[in-house]
């Protein structure tokens, strides 16, 4: 009786691994729906009627899309904000990939002197505050006369420490056999870079990528100080003119703003088994 006892316990017994992993589940999807309130609420408000909208619900007795299309309709200038943001975003985030993959391929596979000097500089500047460099890059970008433009966005933001610090973490993983069997096949450095480092990298190249289309597509200071022209704005920048006309209406307001947020939610419901993949692929090797 006692043996059979202590079997059934040892069968249900939980080790300090698993106890730990269920802690750690716990909490994660704990965070996720604490996150994931105000999100749903600004949804539920921008479809909820306004007779409805002082009696506190989490789902409407009925739901109203009239809110949405006077977001489109109401404000042609939305048409252009989106295009406006999603230029930008989009060649933000080609540069950045193109610049940080080279830089940390350089930095990797490439020998020559002070290298080691470079990467502890950008490490270094991790420490430096962003809105330190603010009133020099506003400077140069008023002398170059680029105020109101794409570029005036897009380039100060061309190279990230944080993209070149994880490319060269992931490159280093990469068995250095591939590149001496490709050289020893006729391949340049440009093919080896082009056709053996980055397909072998497209996963965390692929998380990089999506950090920074959402970091991008939320900008809000640095267009709010060099954009003045209502036609140059971007979502971020023009949703604060909503909200000046919309203060009262807290149904259009959410609505402005579920439209901003919904392209970030495609964009990552798109992207999302490339980016756990580049999560547990760091886990491994890290």
């Amino acid at each position: 009786m006692s043996s059979a006892l202590d079997s059934a316990v040892e069968r249900f017994s939980l080790d300090r691994e698993t106890l730990y992993r269920i802690g750690v589940y716990v909490v994660m999807y704990g965070l996720a729906f604490l996150f994931a309130i105000p999100l749903f609420r600004m949804f539920t408000l921008s479809m909820t009627p306004s007779n409805q909208l002082f009696g506190f619900s989490w789902i409407p007795g009925s739901i109203t899309v009239q809110y949405w299309v006077e977001i489109f309709t109401g404000h042609d200038l939305i048409y252009r904000w989106i295009w406006n943001t999603l230029v930008i975003s989009t060649i933000t985030t080609t540069l950045v990939l193109i610049v940080d993959s080279t830089v940390a391929f350089a930095l990797t596979r490439l020998d020559w002197p002070g290298k080691r000097v470079l990467f502890g500089i950008i490490i270094a500047s991790f420490m430096v505050p962003p809105h330190v460099n603010i009133i020099p890059l506003f400077t140069l970008i008023t002398q170059m006369g680029w105020t109101n433009s794409y570029w005036a966005i897009i380039l100060p933001f061309t190279a990230t420490p944080l993209g070149v610090f994880l490319l060269v973490q992931f490159f280093r993983d990469i068995p250095e056999e591939l590149e001496e069997s490709a050289r020893m096949d006729g391949f340049s450095t440009f093919r080896i870079y082009a056709q053996i480092i980055l397909p072998l990298s497209l996963s965390v190249i692929t998380a990089l990528a999506l950090f920074m289309f959402v970091w991008s597509w939320n900008q809000y200071l640095w267009p709010l100080i060099v954009l003045n022209n209502d036609v140059a704005y971007t979502l971020p920048v023009g949703a604060t003119t909503l909200q000046s006309v919309y203060a009262d209406d807290a149904n259009r307001l959410m609505a402005g703003l579920a439209v901003i947020s919904l392209p970030l939610f495609v964009v990552f419901l798109l992207f999302q088994d490339k980016l756990i993949s580049s999560v547990q692929m760091q886990a491994g090797t890290g």
